[in-house]
């Protein structure tokens, strides 16, 4: 049986109970006072506002209503799904779709499958990126662990229009600089626009603890931050040369990969102002993935837990800028 016909990703209420499950496991919390574990109410059957297709008003489920400050909620209430007019149950199958599928589901996918309209789908898939999006608040490596570093270029910087032709060379591209920890295995990437070696030095600097090995290509953007750590390999790729003194940068090539043939085969078109989210959504996945014992339940799971304190309007998105 698959997944996708569990009752809470087609049955409103059950799609609350769920979330709540995941986002309040340790107790109500309220997001208006805070208060952890209070005395909330349970508002069951209450009807919202009446309008000529509901005369008798929608249910609201799982509305909710704190003992302390008197406020109503719901678990979306503080999540980047607050105000999310598309049923719950419907942005859960989103959430799987993105976290399940290994190079992404495009927005017109997404709109055909869940019968909502592409705007809808397109401001979802950029709330659901912004879930799956890392604080980045702990340091990659430490103690001796190989850390990888290096960069790619991507799309264009001019590429919605299309009538012009790019230039040879990667200077019309947007630079992506990634880090991946191979001891936790996970990654993390960055829209460097500037394409300097300062930029790049602080990247690698903020993210990366001193102790850790760092290891590279020959590239001379890593040649001075090199000498901060504990130790630099540069493999040189262009000798011919894929591993040196046991190490090398397969990994994080092998993630490029699979970034690029999501980038240019499923979205096809990337703005440079989105670009840092698309970054977060590969990020995601490909740090909670199956060769990590990490299921499609458990990340789509992971992914909802991310939800929480974050917020994107669709102003936000920078749509029309």
């Amino acid at each position: 049986m698959s997944i996708l016909s569990k009752l809470y990703f087609h049955n409103e209420a059950e799609a609350f109970t769920y979330l709540e499950n995941i986002i309040w496991k340790d107790g109500v919390v309220c997001p208006h006072c805070g208060v952890v574990g209070g005395k909330v109410y349970d508002l069951k059957g209450v009807r919202g506002s009446k309008s000529k297709k509901n005369p008798e008003g929608a249910i609201r489920h799982g509305l909710k209503k704190c003992g302390e400050c008197r406020k109503q909620f719901t678990v979306k209430v503080g999540t980047v799904f607050e105000h999310g007019r598309i049923p719950l149950h419907k942005m859960l199958q989103a959430v799987y779709l993105m976290t399940s599928s290994k190079k992404g589901i495009s927005s017109h996918q997404l709109h055909r499958v869940l019968e909502i309209t592409y705007k809808s789908a397109w401001f979802l898939t950029h709330r659901i990126r912004e879930a799956m999006r890392d604080g980045g608040l702990e340091m990659f490596g430490g103690e001796g662990a190989e850390v990888l570093a290096d960069e790619t270029y991507i799309g264009s910087k001019d590429e919605m229009r299309y009538k012009k032709r790019p230039t040879r060379g990667h200077s019309h591209k947007l630079r992506v600089v990634s880090l991946l920890d191979k001891r936790t295995g996970q990654t993390r990437s960055f829209y460097a626009p500037g394409a300097v070696k300062d930029e790049v030095a602080q990247i690698v600097r903020t993210n990366i603890a001193a102790e850790s090995q760092l290891v590279t290509d020959e590239s001379p953007l890593y040649k001075a931050v090199g000498k901060e750590y504990l130790s630099h390999t540069s493999v040189l790729h262009g000798a011919g040369q894929y591993m040196r003194d046991g190490k090398t940068t397969n990994d994080i090539e092998g993630y490029f990969s699979i970034f690029k043939r999501g980038m240019r085969g499923i979205y096809q078109h990337c703005r440079e102002k989105h670009l840092h989210r698309y970054l977060a959504e590969f990020d995601f996945r490909y740090s909670n993935r199956a060769a990590l014992e990490i299921n499609d339940k458990v990340r789509s799971e992971k992914a909802l837990q991310g939800i929480v304190g974050k917020r994107l309007t669709y102003a936000t998105t920078g749509v029309g800028a």
